[in-house]
């Protein structure tokens, strides 16, 4: 049986898309568990300082992993009164320039967490707070979540030039056609 390549690959990539946002909600709950151990222990007069250290680093997982899915599903902020005015081509020729643009900032952030993160690693960086691991080991959520948002962008520029829709505009008129417009509150 043979499989067809494009079709494989696009599965790969939602499933990466979706692992990474679920790792990011997971972050979310462990946060909110650490708050009420945190809060609970000052209570009890446990030392609970770490938890300070563990909730920010949980915080930029969190935002980081997540950026790649949430983008794809239409939940980032875009500015889509000039884009929805065009005609079809222009408004694809202003997507194609856009998702361009993207990437390439993106692609610059990515390049930069990752050598942000190397040095780290090559001068053995340690936090200065309470919880002293090596300081490229939480920085890695950093690098793997732009890395996965800079995919996600070519992702979506390449479907755009291929001439399909894109798959944040297409979730979002999905979401409106079942009548959620919870997203545009």
């Amino acid at each position: 049986m043979r499989t067809d390549p494009p079709a494989t690959m696009r599965r790969m990539l939602d499933s990466l898309y979706a692992a990474a946002g679920a790792f990011a909600a997971l972050c979310v709950l462990a946060i909110f568990v650490l708050m009420l151990v945190g809060s609970l222990g000052r209570e009890l007069g446990w030392r609970v300082g770490i938890v300070n250290d563990l909730v920010a680093w949980l915080c930029a997982a969190a935002a980081f992993l997540a950026m790649a899915q949430a983008f794809r599903n239409g939940d980032f902020v875009r500015v889509t009164l000039l884009l929805e005015r065009l005609p079809p081509a222009l408004r694809r020729a202003f997507e194609i320039g856009s998702l361009s643009v993207a990437a390439l900032a993106i692609g610059y952030l990515a390049w930069w967490a990752a050598r942000f993160t190397y040095e780290s690693w090559q001068f053995n960086e340690m936090p200065t707070g309470l919880l002293v691991v090596p300081l490229w080991i939480p920085q890695m959520t950093f690098v793997v979540g732009a890395l996965l948002f800079f995919v996600a962008v070519l992702d979506e520029l390449v479907q755009v030039l291929r001439g399909a829709q894109p798959t944040y505009v297409r979730r979002v008129e999905q979401r409106h056609a079942r009548g959620d417009f919870s997203e545009d509150i």
